[in-house]
C-alpha cells in the first residue's frame, strides 16, 4: 500500500512475515498538497510480551517513534484473517497514543471478501475503507480521508518550502552511504543525526531498505539540508541466497543512481576487500561524487601508534620494505594506500572516522559540503580554455604518421559531473591517456576534489554548410548588363576573312 500510494517501487514487497524493519518513508503528493508517507515494521509483541529476538524489539522500536511523530495514521489489517490478536494489540497503542486513526481493511480483491469488513467495526475505530493495495481499488478515499484528518498548513509553512525550493544553496543533496555488511554504515547515520533513526546491530544484513533521513547541518548562519539515504550491505553475488537480499542490492544500486554524492564505507580492520573495489566500480560506472570513508578507526588506534614506532625504528635503521609491506602508520600515509588500492577512485577524499566515539564525524560533514561545491562550481570557458592551452603546449598532442591533434576551443556544458566539451579535428587522435593527461590537469588548475570529470572530444566538421540556401519558388532576378552572359558575342568572320555586317532588326534604321 506503501508504493502504491506513493507511486513508486520503494518498500520492498515480500510474502515473508517481518521484511520491513526500519521505518522507510518517502516525500509524495495529492492534489498538489505535499506529504510524507512513512512506512513501519509489522507489530508482532502484545503488551508484557519478552522476546530475545533483537529485530523483533527493534522494530517494535521504531513504529513507536514514527506513532509519535505522526499527524494521522492509518491502521492496515487484512480480511482475509480477520481480526487477530496483534491487530486488538495495535488497536489498544494506537488509541493510547491518540492520534487520528483511518483503518484499511486490505486485500478486498473481489466482492466475496466485501462482507468480512464490517467485522473490523470490533477495534473501536469510526472510519474504516475496504481497500486492495494490489490492485489499486479504493485507494485515493483512504488518502482523502487522511488528509481530512491533517492539521491545516499555515502560510508561514507554505512559504518555507516556496523558500526553500527558490534558494539553490538549500536544495535537497542525496548522500548515499554504501559498503559491504556490518561495516557500520546505519551507525554513521545514527551519530550524524544524533538519534537512533535506523536499526543497528551486530548481524550482518540488518538493513534492508534504503532508507531516506532528513538531515540539516547549519554553518555559518547557513543551513544546508540534505537528505542521507541508508542502505543495505552489498555481498558477492553468489552469496546471495535469498530474493529480499536480492531486492535489497537492488534498491542499493538505484539509491546510487538517483544519489548526489556517494560515501563508501570501508572496515578499518578487515582493509579494502575485493567487494569494496567491486561497489566502488558501480560508483565510478554511474559518475557520482565520491569520499571514501574508513569507519572502526577506533578498534586499530592502539596498533596503528605501536606500529608507526616500530616503523620509525626501522627507518632509523635503514630496513627496505618490500612491496607486500603493511601501509603505514600515519592517518596520511595511510590514505595514500588507500588511495593507491583504489586508483579508479583517486580523485575521491579519505576520511578516517568512528561512529562509536564520534571521532572526525565534524571532517565527514566539512567533507560532504566540500565536494557539494566542488560538484556545483562552473569554470569560465575563456579560464578554461586559457588553462587547456597551457597544458598541452606542455605536453604535446599525440600524432598519428603526419596527422597532429588540433585543439581549437572547450566550454564546460554541464555540472554534476563537470562535463567539459572539447573540439578538436580528430576524435580518433584523442587518446584515452592524453584524456588523463587533460582531467589531471584541470583537476590541479581548479581541484574537482571527490568529482569525477567527463571529458568529451568532438570533431570540428570538416564542410560548413551556408545558412543562405538558394529558394526554389523565388523569382529569378534579371542580369545585369555586366553579367557575361549578356556581353555581345564576337562576329562570325565569313568565308575570305571578312567580318559579316550585323543584321539590324527589321525596320529599324532603314530609310524610306
Amino acid at each position: 500500500m506503501f508504493n502504491r500510494i506513493v507511486g513508486r517501487r520503494i518498500a520492498i514487497v515480500h510474502d515473508e512475515a517481518g521484511v520491513t524493519r526500519d521505518r522507510v518513508s518517502a516525500e509524495a503528493e495529492w492534489r498538489g498538497r505535499p506529504f510524507t508517507l512513512v512506512d513501519t515494521g509489522g507489530i508482532g509483541l502484545e503488551r508484557g510480551e519478552k522476546t530475545d529476538d533483537v529485530m523483533t524489539r527493534e522494530t517494535v522500536g521504531q513504529v513507536d517513534v514514527a506513532i509519535e511523530a505522526a499527524d494521522a495514521i492509518i491502521f492496515v489489517v487484512d480480511v482475509q484473517q480477520g481480526i487477530v490478536p496483534l491487530d486488538r494489540e495495535v488497536a489498544f497503542r494506537l488509541r493510547e497514543a491518540g492520534r487520528p486513526v483511518i483503518v484499511a481493511v486490505n486485500k478486498v480483491d473481489t466482492s466475496k471478501a466485501a462482507p468480512g469488513v464490517d467485522e473490523f467495526a470490533e477495534l473501536g475505530f469510526d472510519q474504516i475503507y475496504p481497500i486492495s493495495a494490489i490492485h489499486g481499488r479504493h485507494i485515493e478515499p483512504l488518502v482523502k480521508a487522511a488528509f481530512d484528518r491533517l492539521p491545516a498548513r499555515t502560510e508561514s509553512s507554505a512559504s518555507d518550502e516556496e523558500g526553500d525550493l527558490d534558494n539553490a544553496e538549500n536544495r535537497f543533496s542525496n548522500i548515499c552511504i554504501v559498503g559491504r555488511p556490518n561495516v557500520g554504515k546505519s551507525s554513521i547515520v545514527n551519530a550524524l543525526t544524533q538519534s537512533d533513526r535506523v536499526i543497528v546491530s551486530d548481524i550482518p544484513g540488518t538493513t534492508r531498505d534504503a532508507v531516506d533521513v532528513p538531515f540539516e547541518v547549519e554553518t555559518d548562519g547557513v543551513r544546508q539540508k540534505y537528505t542521507l539515504i541508508d542502505t543495505a550491505g552489498v555481498r558477492k553475488k553468489r552469496r546471495v541466497d535469498n530474493t529480499i537480499e536480492f531486492f535489497s542490492v537492488k534498491r542499493t544500486e538505484s539509491a546510487i543512481e538517483r544519489s548526489d554524492i556517494v560515501v563508501l564505507v570501508i572496515d578499518a580492520e578487515a582493509g579494502v576487500t575485493m567487494q569494496d573495489k567491486k561497489i566502488a566500480d558501480k560508483i565510478t560506472e554511474e559518475r557520482k561524487a565520491c569520499i571514501l570513508v574508513v569507519n572502526k578507526w577506533d578498534l586499530v588506534g592502539d596498533a596503528v601508534t605501536e606500529a608507526r614506532k616500530e616503523q620509525i625504528a626501522e627507518r632509523k635503521q635503514k630496513k627496505r620494505r618490500g612491496p607486500d609491506t603493511q601501509p603505514e602508520a600515519t592517518l596520511a600515509e595511510f590514505g595514500e594506500w588507500v588511495q593507491g588500492k583504489m586508483f579508479f577512485l583517486s580523485y575521491a577524499p579519505v576520511i578516517f572516522t568512528s561512529a562509536k566515539s564520534g571521532f572526525h564525524l565534524d571532517r565527514l560533514l566539512e567533507s560532504i559540503r566540500y565536494v557539494g561545491a566542488q560538484l556545483r562550481q562552473r569554470i569560465p570557458t575563456a579560464l578554461l580554455n586559457r588553462t587547456l592551452r597551457d597544458a598541452m603546449e606542455k605536453h604535446p598532442a599525440p600524432t598519428e604518421g603526419n596527422a597532429r591533434l588540433k585543439f581549437y576551443y572547450a566550454t564546460q556544458t554541464d555540472d554534476a559531473p563537470p562535463t567539459i566539451l572539447m573540439f578538436v579535428n580528430r576524435k580518433d587522435l584523442f587518446t584515452k591517456d592524453y584524456a588523463r593527461f587533460i582531467e589531471k590537469s584541470l583537476r590541479k588548475a581548479f581541484g574537482f576534489e571527490g568529482c569525477p570529470v567527463l571529458i568529451v572530444a568532438k570533431p570540428r566538421p570538416k564542410k560548413v554548410e551556408s545558412i543562405r540556401r538558394a529558394n526554389p519558388k523565388a523569382k529569378k532576378k534579371p542580369a545585369s548588363k555586366n553579367h557575361p552572359a549578356m556581353k555581345k558575342a564576337a562576329p562570325k568572320k565569313g568565308g575570305k576573312g571578312k567580318e559579316r555586317p550585323s543584321r539590324g532588326k527589321r525596320g529599324v534604321g532603314r530609310k524610306k
